[in-house]
């Protein structure tokens, strides 16, 4: 059973998704090097990086720390 969300929260997710990806690619990691650094798989990381999932606070966090950022900056979009 799905999630179905609003056109704002699905732009927001998308948001959040393009602002991750961004600091990856700063980093200069792969989706695949992120996901050993943050413990994900590396198939989440993509799906969050499309919109496609409502990341939940805590992997959020993983993923700050393995990009060596702020989890207020992953959210100052």
């Amino acid at each position: 059973m799905g999630t179905t969300y609003s056109k704002d929260e699905r732009t927001f997710l998308k948001q959040i998704g393009n602002h991750i990806r961004g600091f990856r690619i700063k980093a200069n990691l792969s989706q695949e090097k992120l996901s050993f650094a943050c413990d994900l798989d590396r198939t989440y990381i993509g799906s969050v990086e499309r919109g496609e999932r409502n990341i939940s606070i805590l992997n959020l966090r993983k993923i700050a720390k393995a990009l060596q950022v702020k989890l207020t900056d992953l959210l100052n979009i």
